[in-house]
């Protein structure tokens, strides 16, 4: 069993949300739950009676209520879920409009500003009279090309009260990767920056913006927010016109939040795109809700005096599941700029100065942090903060030991995963479990997943695809663009039918606890054993002379071999002793079938924008394919590092 890094301790238990949550069913039910895997057992085989607790439990806002919970739970895709019920989305997250702080805004240059819940409704009240006076009706989309700044959540909480259809990019998506997105929802108001900072620099948005709309005909209005010009020249812009112009004639009643059905279109999200064009995936207001309701909540124990941030850019659901926080009340900080500027500390500078509690970030920046040597928690005062989130990638062993020895002790370690296509997660924190070493503490409460084997059979302790076989509010409900469904189907339900199949290589052990080795379409199969990729990971960036690496299977003599990238840092080389040293660490701690048959330097690691590594596209590019969308890609020009490798050729 691995090494339990934390524990709650017996008084802290019993004050979580979770434990609460615990006692009222116990106490609703005349039942007798009293562990976590007692309560996750009975929320996955009473899920109509599991999901109506969260409801009241969450104390959704609604106009009329629902007649039943869900209609057929042997139906996926198709179940219904709280059918008969209206309510919107905003009105949820807008429930307090007093004078606590709403948002918090840091820029890179550290520039603060912020927003009262009180200030908070009243910017989105104009903002969505002013979008009705341009004409958006309820089920129109509205797009944003923005940094993570205020006024991307007022733009999206507008949209959201009128019944409208929200959807975003970041700002450092290319030309062509924005088009591919926006092209496929033909949005009517589209809300940018006029340009964003990043490492020191700043970055002029405008020229991007006419490219995109050269291409993009159905926009009518495009709303230039300031930010690196306090007013820009927006006479190139077609249909442009600066924020304050868009919302200075509005004369602003009371907001009317319009009552929609349970199953109303709120989100249109994007899978990464890295192999074709990206799917349009459509998220439900009430689903999203729910989902970070119970998430937010339970697993992460966030409180109304709480103050969380996540990492995030507005092109990644992170930020859709960060925003929700404001329906709990909780002060919830934004920043627009890379993490480590001016330097490695600069995060934490920030955890410390505005008294964060909840800090989520990736597995790459906690990997770095590592690297760099940093030691925040003796440089700094991080007496708030009380839990660390990590997603995005698995996080390794490795990066717990230096969590728990350099950051704090006294610390919820909580890696999360999930996905654009649930915009919420499958495993993830709990604030009543021990943390064990490389492990995610449990399965989401309602969210009945396990390792299934090619038979489609569950497995223990063994590694397997991740599927969920029971349905959850949180699926998407369509696809746009897909009127039978049949790209919805193919994408989740073409491997086992009524099942769920996620895409993820992971564990689930005795205790619920699971482990995630990578995504289960790059996994290598030599010899036909599959191996997760994140095992090789977690072997291989250990090495001090290893600052990252990228593993793929190539086919070979009818068979398929494994080859390891390595990017090292500056003072080593790839030498063959170092070549032997990896080998020979790789199969003591993983096994034979592990070891590479060629492991081969590279300058560069491609990484998607959301910084997940792009190991498809690496693969297809080993094997003479073209790769046509690189726009989905943070480094694109790294891909061509991996062209005509003589190493790599037969």
């Amino acid at each position: 069993m691995s090494k339990i890094m934390w524990q709650p301790t017996a008084d802290q238990v019993p004050i979580t949300e979770m434990d609460k949550f615990r006692c009222q069913i116990n106490e609703k039910f005349n039942l007798q739950l009293e562990s976590y895997e007692d309560l996750h057992n009975w929320s996955v085989t009473n899920i109509s009676e599991f999901w109506g607790e969260m409801w009241g439990y969450g104390d959704i806002i609604y106009s009329e209520p629902y007649k039943e919970v869900v209609d057929d739970l042997t139906k996926m895709p198709g179940v219904k879920w709280f059918s008969g019920a209206r309510l919107n989305y905003a009105e949820n997250l807008l429930r307090f409009r007093d004078n606590k702080i709403a948002l918090i805004f840091q820029r890179e240059d550290q520039q603060v500003r912020s927003l009262t819940y009180a200030e908070l409704y009243y910017a989105i009240a104009r903002m969505a009279h002013a979008l009705q006076g341009a004409g958006v009706i309820t089920g129109d989309r509205v797009a944003g090309f923005m940094p993570n700044m205020p006024e991307a959540v007022i733009a999206m909480l507008a949209t959201a009260s009128i019944g409208a259809i929200w959807s975003s990019s970041s700002p450092d998506f290319g030309i062509k990767g924005v088009l591919d997105r926006f092209s496929q929802i033909k949005p009517k108001v589209l809300f940018a920056a006029n340009g964003y900072f990043y490492n020191g620099k700043t970055f002029n948005s405008l020229e991007k913006l006419e490219g995109i709309l050269n291409e993009l005909p159905s926009v009518e209005k495009v709303v230039v927010v300031p930010y690196t010009e306090e007013r820009a020249d927006i006479s190139t812009i077609r249909n442009g016109i600066h924020y304050e112009d868009f919302i200075s004639d509005v004369d602003v009643p009371e907001l009317v939040f319009e009552q929609m059905p349970f199953d109303h279109p709120l989100y249109i999200m994007y899978s990464s795109g890295t192999t074709g064009l990206p799917k349009s995936i459509v998220h439900g207001a009430g689903g999203t809700l729910i989902q970070h309701m119970k998430e937010l909540q339970l697993h992460t124990d966030l409180k109304r005096e709480d103050t969380i941030f996540y990492f995030t850019t507005c092109g990644w659901m992170m930020w859709n599941w960060l925003v929700s926080s404001l329906a709990v009340g909780a002060t919830v900080v934004l920043y627009d700029g890379s993490p480590f500027y001016p330097n490695h500390n600069a995060m934490w500078k920030m955890i410390q100065d505005l008294g964060i509690n909840v800090f989520g970030t990736s597995a790459k920046f906690i990997a770095t942090c590592q690297e760099a040597e940093l030691i925040p928690g003796t440089e700094f005062n991080l007496s708030k903060l009380r839990a660390i989130l990590s997603t995005g990638s698995p996080l390794v062993e490795e990066n717990f030991d230096y969590v728990y020895k350099e950051i704090k002790e006294d610390i919820l370690l909580a890696s999360i995963s999930g996905g654009t296509d649930i915009i919420s997660c499958f495993a993830l924190g709990n604030p009543t479990l021990p943390v064990y070493r490389g492990e995610l503490q449990c399965r989401g409460l309602g969210m009945n997943v396990h390792s299934y084997d090619s038979s489609g059979n569950s497995l223990m302790d063994e590694k397997g695809e991740l599927v969920c076989t029971s349905p959850f509010p949180s699926m998407p409900i369509y696809f746009w663009n897909d009127p039978d469904g049949e790209k919805y189907h193919d994408a989740y339900f073409g491997e086992f039918s009524g099942v769920w199949t996620h895409g993820d290589y992971i564990t689930v052990n005795e205790h619920g606890g699971v482990m995630i080795f990578g995504r289960s379409d790059a996994t290598l199969n030599p010899g036909g054993v599959r191996i997760g990729t994140a095992e090789i990971y977690r072997i291989v960036e250990a090495l001090p002379e290893v600052v990252d690496s990228l593993v793929v299977g190539q086919k070979w003599e009818d068979d398929e071999r494994v080859v390891l990238f390595v990017k090292m840092n500056e003072d080593s080389e790839l030498t063959e002793e170092l070549i032997d040293t990896i080998l020979k660490t790789i199969r003591s701690k993983c096994s034979p079938r592990h070891v590479p048959a060629v492991v081969v330097p590279t300058k560069d690691i491609p990484y998607t924008i959301n910084g997940k590594k792009v190991e498809i596209a690496v693969k297809k590019i080993i094997h003479g394919e073209e790769v046509l969308n690189r726009d989905a890609l943070a480094n694109p020009e790294s891909l061509d590092l991996y062209r005509e490798i003589m190493d790599l050729e037969s």
